[in-house]
């Protein structure tokens, strides 16, 4: 699917910002699709290299049916080249080793799955989502048949065209913005900072519900300055109730020479998300605990431990139960399980 045919056999790929242009015999970016005699397919339709049932604290979703768990797939690849990928074992094979592994899984045996499963959600995630789209697009449709929510946890530099082709089965997404300096996207990651705020935005005004994660990266980008543009971003763009989380980084793949993220800067990071409006700030991959809170009047509404609910406030309609204030998310009152 979103390609266009070009002269001499070859095509163009529509489905992400690359818009890779790809000669006959040859692969876009991702590795995983290629042009076969001047038509473009898909390498991992159906090839999964990773299945498990995961809280959806995990993904991170902390505003989406608290407590639930979600059936998450990947296939190999990615779309990125990041060098501090947390994944590389598998978002980097088709690039380092030209192999596509995986294990046959169709859209009816991975809904089937999801369901036996007892879970509310079908997470896209591990790698990117949008190098094996076809694939979360069926799936998606029959998920939906069957009463379950999709998301996506994402890399954001889907085309607009991709994005309105799932948005009617997309119920909630997590975007990494990676940086908020283009330099930093192009030296370390080959991609650009704008498609990213492009898709964020698009998913905001689709009503898509959305949450942010920030790897917050020592020398990289972790500068206060650099952060406040990524908060206020955030919040003046994206809505102050848009969920930031700040994850701590530790050295994996190609930046093993970078130390991880002391709790110091996680803290200044999430104080800097709160005075630029933010109402909800979460640190990721920290020993203390990640609730969630009334913006207004301060009552515990969620805790945390780890990734799992073990207590839940919220009360009717998503408000808190002590001065009525909603609280932005998607099934939120009474969510401690499946």
């Amino acid at each position: 699917m979103l390609y266009d045919k070009l002269s001499d056999q070859g095509v163009r790929c529509r489905l992400c910002a690359h818009l890779c242009i790809i000669a006959e015999g040859k692969k876009g970016l991702c590795r995983v699709r290629e042009n076969r005699e001047g038509v473009l397919y898909t390498l991992v339709y159906g090839r999964t290299i990773a299945r498990h049932v995961d809280p959806i604290e995990k993904k991170p979703l902390f505003h989406f049916y608290p407590g639930s768990t979600a059936y998450s797939i990947a296939t190999p690849g990615c779309n990125f080249r990041c060098r501090w990928c947390q994944n590389w074992e598998i978002s980097q094979i088709p690039r380092q080793e030209q192999l596509i592994a995986g294990h046959e899984a169709s859209p009816e045996q991975v809904v089937a799955a999801a369901e036996r499963a007892g879970c509310r959600v079908i997470a896209y995630t591990y790698t990117d989502p949008t190098i094996f789209f076809e694939y979360t697009y069926d799936t998606a449709r029959l998920a939906h048949a069957a009463g379950l929510a999709n998301i996506y946890v994402t890399n954001g530099y889907m085309t607009n065209e991709m994005l309105q082709m799932i948005e009617p089965y997309l119920d909630a997404a997590n975007v990494d913005l990676k940086s908020f300096r283009e330099e930093t996207y192009r030296r370390y990651v080959g991609a650009r900072l704008q498609p990213v705020l492009d898709t964020l935005s698009r998913m905001k005004a689709l009503g898509i519900w959305l949450e942010v994660t920030t790897l917050v990266i020592p020398g990289i980008n972790d500068d206060p300055a650099e952060l406040r543009d990524a908060a206020r971003f955030v919040s003046r763009e994206l809505g102050a109730e848009t969920p930031w989380h700040i994850s701590r980084f530790f050295p994996a793949y190609n930046m093993t020479d970078v130390p991880p993220t002391s709790i110091g800067s996680l803290r200044k990071a999430e104080e800097i998300g709160l005075e630029s409006g933010l109402r909800h700030v979460y640190p990721g991959n920290d020993p203390g605990e990640a609730n969630t809170f009334c913006h207004t009047c301060g009552q515990l509404l969620i805790r945390r431990s780890g990734f799992r609910v073990v207590a839940n406030k919220v009360g009717p309609g998503n408000s808190c139960p002590d001065c009525g204030t909603p609280v932005a998310g998607v099934g939120l009152h009474g969510a401690t399980g499946k």
